[in-house]
């Protein structure tokens, strides 16, 4: 063989490895992002967890002593389901918030784009 010519396991052999460090990275950079979107999710969820307990702790204590008060203003069960309205309010706008928080989180853009980019490398060295 003259000595610019590779063998054909010497091509594959390098087509294969040069496969595996571009996975290897990729993963190394899904990780990465991840961990970044899940930081930004986690601050999303405490809201809604706050929202949600604020909630429940809010409806027990505004229906008890809400319903108290309009019950000598109009029939008990016309208090309770006011109390109750205005309660559910609240709590649709401190979880509505929370969702429109985990909204804007995208997962991994840049490994998606790069995976794509790769993809299109690996097809075009095939040909």
């Amino acid at each position: 063989m003259a000595a610019g010519i590779r063998s054909i396991p010497d091509i594959l052999h390098d087509v294969l490895v040069n496969i595996q460090d571009i996975v290897r990275a990729e993963v190394r950079l899904a990780k990465a992002e991840l961990g970044e979107e899940l930081k930004a999710a986690r601050s999303g969820g405490l809201l809604i967890g706050a929202g949600a307990v604020a909630a429940i702790f809010s409806a027990l204590f505004l229906l008890l002593a809400c319903v108290y008060a309009l019950g000598r203003v109009v029939p008990n069960w016309a208090a309770a389901l006011i109390v109750a309205a205005a309660v559910g309010v609240a709590a649709a706008v401190t979880l509505g918030l929370g969702v429109k928080r985990f909204k804007t989180i995208q997962a991994a853009p840049e490994t998606a784009a790069s995976l794509k980019e790769n993809f299109r490398w690996a097809k075009q060295q095939t040909r």
